[in-house]
């Protein structure tokens, strides 16, 4: 049998939580721009929660913005999917099987605009959501709300937001609460802006504008969960003979999740009434503690151990955290090194150590295979973005060279060793293994490894690179030496020994 509303009191698998008859006929409270298995998985999950809970009691009407695929799915499901959560959560394994409501219906913007404006006169509509990827944030010039459908999302979302204006004569308690979740630092303020200026373009009278900037509240939002989305065929099949029914929308997501929504505003959190069940589903005056621990604490560190792995000979994540030196050496990263740079007031050891424990989790997880190479994409930028910040605040804080951030990044520097081809492309070449280097500075640190003879000079051109790290790292006290000394190691020992000797290689320099 097809999940759907009229078999879920069918279902007599003990092992999957299904919904209440009630939660099934909530009104539509959300219209959510995107079907992505990000959304469906992160803020559809906290909603169906609160609502299971009794805390939120609203569905979502699903807009599809893209011309690919189609919504029968939805339709014959009732927009019902399952959520299967796995992974490791406080060092143990977790599995769980969630029919998830949230979703009433799914309208095609293209094919079913009219419906779309219609979600806009509903009195309880109160909230919106968006996911329409880091280029859905952006000005398309002459863009116009009359069209059916506009062509961009912030040309559909001011439609909708007009007609809404238009339809309640401007009352100012029918602003709607909206949450993009691009991943874009700000998504909230881009996006205002982003909308006022198309106001402007479409030249809507000043009152409106006015409506949309005060009646309106656009918040900045953080989301954090890993969703590979479908299953593989064969996980597929077993987990819909273990449950009992077929799915065709099931959706894996690992157990730990986090939506930060930065909002002072009392009538906000009111009408977010889903945030607060869970730990993870967060409103708060400043989202700022929640991205530099995941910026730090997920993503430096990702990017400073990525290269080691790959030289290590490690495909995976989890393939590298079942390496017990490897773990122990990532831990200690986050530790030692990591955690004494962003402590604050806002940022206590409690918080950190909690979400270093998470983060290691997450890492170990056995259901998602996170490839290693998928985090070499634009290396450098991350390395700048992500890991120097870290290696600078380490000086400023303890004076001393941070000897495991020197380790990793001369196998960041070993890593962008490449040959070039034909196509003027760039390959780093481990054991016979070819990586394409997908990376804008390949070409620089090709010219660096042809054009210095010693190890010395490579890492103080490179260290000396001011366009490239915003400042000289070759002045920071015997990091240099550091680095080089580690470079020379690394380069004729395999991946497994560094490892294993990682922390004692330069003992006394410094």
């Amino acid at each position: 049998m097809q999940l759907a509303k009229e078999i879920v009191s069918q279902i007599n698998s003990s092992l999957v939580s299904k919904p209440e008859a009630a939660v099934l006929q909530l009104p539509e409270k959300v219209l959510q721009f995107g079907t992505g298995v990000l959304l469906r998985g992160l803020p559809d999950y906290y909603i169906d929660q609160a609502n299971k809970a009794g805390l939120f009691n609203g569905h979502i009407v699903v807009v599809k913005s893209t011309n690919g695929g189609d919504t029968d799915a939805y339709a014959k499901q009732d927009g019902l999917y399952t959520h299967c959560l796995k992974g490791i959560e406080g060092g143990k394994l977790v599995e769980a099987y969630i029919i998830n409501a949230s979703i009433s219906r799914v309208l095609t913007a293209a094919t079913e605009w009219q419906q779309v404006l219609d979600c806009a006169v509903n009195p309880v509509m109160e909230i919106i959501i968006s996911n329409t990827t880091e280029a859905g944030l952006v000005l398309h010039p002459g863009d116009r709300i009359t069209g059916t459908p506009p062509v961009s999302f912030p040309g559909k979302l001011l439609a909708f937001l007009h007609h809404r204006y238009t339809f309640f004569n401007g009352a100012a308690h029918k602003g709607m609460v909206i949450l993009p979740t691009e991943l874009l630092s700000g998504n909230g303020d881009i996006l205002k802006r982003i909308m006022l200026q198309l106001a402007k373009e479409n030249e809507l009278d000043e009152s409106f504008l006015q409506w949309l900037d005060t009646a309106n509240h656009f918040c900045n939002t953080l989301v954090d969960r890993i969703v590979p989305g479908r299953l593989s065929a064969i996980e597929q099949k077993n987990t819909e003979a273990l449950l009992g029914y077929s799915d065709e929308l099931m959706i894996m997501s690992e157990p730990y999740g986090l939506w930060a929504i930065e909002s002072a505003s009392q009538q906000v959190k009111e009408k977010l009434s889903f945030a607060g069940l869970s730990n993870g589903c967060i409103v708060t005056n400043d989202i700022h503690v929640f991205r530099e621990l995941k910026l730090r604490l997920l993503n430096a560190t990702h990017t400073f151990v990525c290269g080691l792995a790959l030289q290590t000979g490690f495909a995976t994540v989890k393939e590298a955290m079942d390496n017990e030196a490897f773990y122990l050496s990532v831990a200690r990263l986050m530790q030692e090194e990591i955690i004494p740079c962003i402590l604050s007031e806002t940022i206590s050891a409690g918080a950190a150590d909690d979400f270093a424990a998470s983060v290691l989790d997450r890492f170990c997880n056995p259901y998602i295979e996170h490839n290693w190479v998928s985090i070499t994409l634009n290396y450098t930028q991350k390395m700048q973005l992500r890991c120097v910040p870290l290696i600078l605040a380490y000086y400023r804080q303890a004076k001393s060279i941070p000897r495991q951030m020197a380790e990793l990044f001369a196998s960041f520097l070993l890593f962008m060793k490449s040959s070039k081809k034909e196509d003027g492309s760039y390959h780093a070449d481990f054991k016979g293994r070819e990586l394409l280097l997908q990376d804008t500075s390949a070409a620089y640190f090709y010219n660096c490894w042809s054009e210095n003879s010693t190890a010395v000079q490579l890492v103080g051109t490179v260290l000396g690179n001011i366009n490239l790290w915003g400042e000289d790292l070759g002045k920071l006290p015997g990091f240099a030496e550091a680095v080089a000394v580690h470079l020379l190691i690394l380069a004729n020992q395999t991946g497994q020994e560094f490892i294993k000797k990682a922390g004692t290689a330069v003992e006394g320099i410094g």
